[in-house]
């Protein structure tokens, strides 16, 4: 005699999902203030806090508002940022020598966040497009983004950036070698406590025109970067450059952009378990913050739930400029009731 078939299954998967309580109890991945990495650009002047129209609620910072902006950064548990200097088109020039100027803005904005909060961890950009007047991320000779000269001046930005008390050199130019160059150059300069976060799969994307902006650099660029960025249909590749990196000395590594290559971050977390970083760019935020501007999205569920989603792809953390916006929700904690 058959049994009598129950007229519901016994597995009901939204028991588990009916409170806030048991969702919070069987959650996958968490994210949290400690997960962020805040972006800030710094310009010259004093006291100027200047909007940037393609990135709404960004600012460019002068030195001693950068100072501030650490100290904002500390008291939401924010753990580190990241400098990015914005430069006028008569301070870039062919021979790049403003990049391992001990008085560079980053340098002098790492020691001013380093001054007012000694315990934040101060991240800092190497390669040549803010200083380059060809807004390449290495120098230019016929046409040429040439790579061995390239990697040498890079060697003397991280260590001058070094010297400036930055914590985490992220390299972002894509030249091939320059992680071997440049640890072999920390260990040498007795800065073996330094970091190195490589931008190991940075894709030739269409999403950093806003960034390109605030750095200045819109305008500057001659010809595109597809000789040393990644192709964005390429994943295999990107596998092959983070274990190179990982060989060369890096400590952690990063996809960019975020969002479009969430496949990436997963296959990367998979394949080598290291802490792996991705960088939503500004194009992913401008785009979040168009939207909700025009109230065809919430702006607070996209932001969180876009982080939430770098995490559920193995990431441990996030470079995001939504970080300030972010860490005052997280305080509240009230967003994962809902």
């Amino acid at each position: 005699m058959r049994p009598t078939q129950a007229p519901y299954p016994a597995t009901r998967l939204r028991r588990t999902r009916k409170s806030a309580a048991t969702r919070a109890l069987v959650r996958e991945n968490y994210l949290s203030a400690g997960d962020l990495i805040w972006p800030v650009f710094v310009r010259q002047g004093d006291g100027v806090e200047e909007p940037i129209p393609s990135m709404p609620g960004v600012l460019r910072r002068s030195v001693d508002k950068i100072a501030e902006a650490a100290r904002e950064a500390a008291d939401l548990g924010i753990p580190a940022m990241c400098i990015f200097p914005y430069t006028e088109a008569a301070d870039r020039t062919e021979d790049c020598a403003e990049a391992w100027s001990a008085q560079n803005l980053s340098n002098r904005a790492t020691r001013a966040i380093k001054a007012a909060v000694p315990d934040m961890v101060v991240m800092t950009d190497v390669a040549l497009d803010p200083y380059n007047i060809n807004g390449h991320d290495g120098f230019v000779e016929n046409g040429e983004i040439v790579n061995d000269r390239t990697v040498e001046a890079l060697v003397k930005m991280a260590v001058a950036q070094a010297e400036a008390g930055a914590d985490i050199i992220g390299p972002s130019d894509m030249m091939d070698g320059r992680i071997g160059a440049i640890r072999a150059a920390l260990e040498a300069g007795s800065h073996d406590k330094v970091s190195i976060l490589s931008y190991s799969a940075k894709y030739a994307s269409g999403f950093y025109g806003p960034f390109r902006d605030a750095v200045g650099a819109s305008g500057a660029l001659t010809g595109d970067k597809k000789t040393y960025q990644m192709d964005p249909a390429n994943s295999d590749e990107a596998l092959r450059l983070v274990e190179r990196d990982l060989s060369e000395g890096a400590d952690m590594v990063m996809v960019k952009p975020g969002m479009p290559y969430l496949d990436i971050c997963r296959r990367v977390k998979d394949a080598f378990g290291a802490p792996t970083f991705a960088y939503q760019v500004s194009g992913e935020y401008a785009m979040l913050q168009a939207a909700a501007q025009n109230g065809w999205l919430d702006g607070d569920k996209v932001m969180m739930e876009s982080l939430m989603a770098f995490k559920r792809a193995g990431c441990d953390g996030v470079l995001t400029y939504f970080a300030p916006a972010a860490a005052k929700l997280l305080a509240g904690s009230d967003w994962r009731s809902a």
